[in-house]
């Protein structure tokens, strides 16, 4: 039996920043990983989605080149083998990075699939050499990250199902497909897709899209997403063999495709990982308590970080929390502070949750709203993107900003100005008196800004500061 400091188990985002950190104050540790390394953002997430959304919306941009006086753009098409190929080789480049954090630890690198046997072992079986190793650890860490939902009932299916684990291997995709959930993920390469010549339809359970609770901006985004490919809410689907293919079943009609992108969210990773073995109480998804602003179980030597803690599932987040678990893993508890809540959809127009949501505040009457419509923004209509609506929320009594849900072009950078506020608690009236530049999307910030002044303060506020 090995005894370490440190054992960390899983080596994806969260595990490897927990290694770098321990890395600067120890070398006495182990991090068990099972599967390929990689991490799910550089290997089937963030960065190889994004190359393949890039493709599609400079495809489509061939669209409004007639009106910018551009002739030629009917003659563009998609060669989505290359496409493909492409994103891979860019997919390719950012994991050789992440695997050199790795590649060179020696047997302190260990790959298996481990399970605790209470708070201070895991027990690995080695994919290596198939051997059984126990390990004695002061602190364990557990990464093990998420993977994508599958149903049961879909096995049967499994050749005509696509997941992001497998979609950036295809070397090509039939025409006809569909998109079954259609949160982020699902909005995004649902949209891209279509924008490529593939017949995409999407269908999704619940009668809303994305992660938008605000009803205003999810009535825009139902108008526009329809735009690039047909949308199903609110009914559940049910697949069946078909004679050319899978027959998507939605209680009223049957539509026959070539393959399905399961796209229903994502589960962490903890089947089988002995948390019970902690006795502490798991919750209904067989999680332990933590405390989230020390990542601590309970009071135990344990950690848990990432998209194993089923919390926040997005790299930046899975970065703070494996942060937190090996500072508190070296040093003792402490809590930190989290940042703002910040999730962005790469749809177009983008979506931007910022803060607290519509569904978080709706029911505090204190809660005021600012909004500006898009359509009308002068950056926007000369970009030929002039669409999608924000709205801001602050709270009437100290005028503080509170959240933010839109969908607008560039939500990506505005979101980032409003979650900076919000983290600076600022106030309307401080946040009015940052510069904006002219013309810009950001205008369309400002004048939510204002339209949000003047239910916080009665009238508009200067947004010059006296000296």
């Amino acid at each position: 039996m090995r005894k370490v400091q440190i054992a960390i188990i899983g080596a994806g985002t969260a595990g490897l920043t927990a290694l770098g950190l321990i890395r600067k104050h120890t070398q006495d540790f182990v991090i068990v990983n099972e599967g390929p390394y990689g991490t799910t953002c550089a290997r089937i997430g963030c960065m190889p989605s994004k190359a393949l959304i890039q493709a599609a919306d400079d495809y489509h941009r061939r669209h409004a080149l007639n009106e910018l006086g551009i002739r030629g753009g009917e003659g563009l098409r998609a060669d989505l083998p290359a496409i493909l190929r492409r994103v891979r080789d860019y997919r390719d480049a950012r994991v050789n990075s992440v695997l050199a954090a790795t590649d060179a630890l020696g047997d302190r690198n260990i790959p298996g699939r481990a399970r605790l046997d209470g708070p201070h072992h895991i027990i690995v079986k080695r994919t290596d050499n198939d051997n059984e190793e126990r390990i004695e650890a002061d602190r364990i860490i557990v990464a093990t990250g998420s993977r994508p939902v599958i149903p049961d009932a879909w096995r049967p299916f499994a050749a005509n199902i696509l997941t992001t684990d497998n979609l950036f291997e295809q070397k090509d995709l039939a025409p006809r497909g569909a998109v079954i959930g259609l949160g982020v993920i699902g909005l995004e390469l649902g949209q891209a897709l279509a924008r490529l010549g593939l017949d995409i339809s999407g269908y999704e359970m619940r009668e809303t899209l994305g992660p938008i609770s605000d009803p205003v901006v999810q009535e825009e985004a139902k108008h526009l997403m329809k735009s690039d490919f047909p949308i199903n809410l609110g009914r559940a689907v049910q697949l069946r063999h078909s004679a050319n293919g899978v027959a998507i079943d939605d209680g009223e009609t049957a539509h026959e495709v070539d393959w399905v992108l399961a796209a229903m969210g994502r589960r962490a990773n903890i089947e089988g990982l002995g948390l019970e073995t902690l006795n502490v109480t798991l919750d209904r998804r067989g999680l332990p308590p933590f405390d989230r602003h020390t990542m601590q179980v309970d009071d135990l030597p344990v950690f848990i970080a990432g998209d194993a803690d089923g919390e926040r599932p997005v790299l930046h987040e899975a970065s703070d929390e494996g942060f937190i678990a090996a500072w508190n893993a070296l040093h003792g508890p402490t809590s930190f502070r989290r940042r703002v809540p910040l999730y962005i959809a790469f749809s177009d127009p983008q979506i931007a949750v910022v803060g607290e949501t519509y569904a978080q505040l709706r029911a505090n009457e204190e809660i005021v709203t600012g909004e500006y419509d898009f359509s009308h923004q002068a950056r926007a209509i000369a970009m030929l993107r002039a669409s999608g609506k924000l709205r801001i929320y602050a709270d009437r009594g100290t005028s503080r900003l509170r959240g933010a849900e839109m969908l607008i072009p560039a939500a990506e950078h505005l979101a980032h100005l409003i979650a900076l506020a919000i983290q600076q608690q600022m106030t309307v009236a401080e946040f009015l008196r940052m510069p904006f530049y002219h013309p810009v999307l950001e205008e369309g910030l400002r004048s939510a800004l204002r339209a949000l002044a003047k239910k916080v303060y009665g009238e508009a506020p200067l947004e010059l500061e006296r000296l």
